[in-house]
């Protein structure tokens, strides 16, 4: 036990040693660093956090070498519960973005299951940054365009800014509202994302494809990366044309066909509207289903 207890206390302290080394520029903080450990409390989370928004390509890559086992790792799980995302509606992302009230901290148990990271803050008008898909360029083939990834808020997005100066920028709300027309129109999920090591709180949106998105390809392989925006796919065998276009598009695999009809897997299901934006005639639509959760609607949270 002793020994286990010396081992702990020197890697913690090595840990901290490098994360003061590795921080700086020449011996000093960034302005965007200091503001983000006032923010974390100085806690050794901050740490975990620093390398994940300072180092975000190498981490996503290492996180992709977990997955490729045909089986979950138990990490994997474990993880899940500290950096995961929440299927956001294409209206309520555009309501994210344009938020005019600021909202403060609260529980959001109901709306993000997970023991951590419940917590949500924005300030009105929101700050908003984009900045490159790691998800999207950690593979060999990947979809354009890439920097469609959202940090909104203070100080995530000083510090990608200060960060990754070439592959950040900052946009308006406009812009942002731009983006995610145009990402759904692609047939991408809007998800927003909390982790505990970025202040233990929301932090950003991803657009996510399914061929190139860490987070769906966990969820596919039965990992809780993400929860649902409270809303499934609805059906009207009537309307279907039997082109199949939304079994193609569907990112988590819950539609298929059924004889000479659709199906939907209520289980794989997270609402995410691919479906209904890729169907012509409109026989698939989201409704609310309150048995997946409450939506992530920041007008309501307001």
């Amino acid at each position: 036990m002793l020994a286990a207890a010396v081992v702990i206390v020197v890697v913690t302290v090595l840990a901290v040693l490098s994360f003061f080394f590795l921080a700086g520029e020449r011996g000093r903080f960034r302005p965007s660093t200091w503001a983000f450990l006032r923010q974390a409390g100085f806690r050794l989370a901050a740490l975990h956090g620093y390398i994940y928004g300072r180092w975000t390509p190498q981490y996503v890559r290492a996180l992709f070498r977990l997955t490729v086992t045909p089986q979950p790792a138990k990490a994997e799980h474990w993880l899940a519960e500290r950096y995961h995302g929440k299927v956001l509606t294409h209206e309520h992302a555009r309501a994210v973005v344009t938020i005019n009230k600021s909202i403060p901290l609260r529980d959001l148990e109901q709306i993000v299951p997970y023991p951590v990271a419940r917590n949500f803050v924005l300030e009105a008008p929101p700050d908003i940054a984009v900045y490159e898909c790691v998800c999207r360029h950690g593979r060999p083939k990947h979809c354009e365009p890439t920097q469609v990834c959202m940090v909104i808020g203070k100080p995530m997005t000083d510090f990608v800014l200060e960060h990754q100066p070439a592959s950040a920028r900052r946009v308006t709300q406009a812009e942002a509202l731009e983006l995610l027309a145009a990402e759904r129109e692609r047939g991408h999920v809007h998800s927003a994302w909390f982790k505990d090591a970025m202040l233990n709180r929301f932090y950003g949106i991803c657009n996510c494809c399914a061929c190139c998105c860490g987070g769906i390809a966990e969820m596919n392989r039965g990992v809780r990366m993400m929860a649902s925006s409270g809303y499934v796919a609805e059906i009207d065998q009537d309307l279907c044309s039997r082109c199949w276009d939304c079994v193609e598009a569907c990112p988590f695999r819950a539609l298929s066909q059924d004889g000479d009809g659709l199906k939907r897997d209520w289980e794989r299901c997270m609402g995410c509207g691919v479906c209904e934006v890729k169907c012509a005639t409109g026989a698939v639509t989201l409704v609310r289903d309150e048995r997946k959760g409450v939506p992530l609607d920041v007008r309501a949270l307001a």
